[in-house]
């Protein structure tokens, strides 16, 4: 019996703990932990209780972050509607979870000097950050990496895997 009420009241405490902080037990749960912090969290009123993550408003698994990358056309750095719907999920978590930075990394086929892929795969990833700020992102919350065609995700020498590679990948 002893055991029943100790389960109890350490079940109270954890549930009185949370509330106190604006979340529920089941936030407290199931919310993934975020990256980054920076020293917004803190002035956010968690005074330290969350390890220097964020408390978010919503849990990670309510959007829909299973699509990382942005794909695009030869030679182009335009953003077509399958990469916009990946954008304006991204844009939605991060203007809801202000504390959360990620890392846009551009990348190209293989084909073109070594010189022309790294700025081709700057300016795809200049134009998926300019796709989040213009949908509230704050900039502070991106960081460009060019890669060029350094890291294929496929390596392979034809027109489907050099479709792979032209892309601008969303890291946390």
């Amino acid at each position: 019996m002893n055991k029943n009420f100790l389960a109890a009241a350490l079940a109270l405490v954890f549930i009185s703990g949370c509330a106190s902080r604006g979340q529920t037990a089941a936030d407290a749960s199931a919310a993934a932990p975020a990256s980054g912090s920076d020293a917004s969290s803190n002035a956010a009123g968690n005074n330290g209780l969350n390890s220097g993550r964020p408390i978010t408003s919503a849990p990670v698994a309510a959007y829909d972050l299973s699509k990382k990358t942005v794909y695009f056309a030869f030679d182009a750095a335009e953003i077509d509607t399958d990469g916009q719907s990946v954008v304006d999920n991204y844009a939605k978590y991060l203007t809801t979870n202000t504390g959360v930075k990620v890392k846009l990394e551009g990348n190209t086929d293989e084909r073109g000097s070594r010189e022309y892929n790294l700025a081709l795969s700057e300016r795809r990833a200049q134009s998926v950050a300019s796709a989040l700020k213009a949908k509230g992102v704050a900039e502070g919350q991106l960081s460009l990496v060019s890669y060029g065609e350094e890291h294929p995700a496929d390596p392979g020498h034809d027109e489907a895997a050099w479709a792979k590679n032209r892309r601008v990948d969303i890291a946390q």
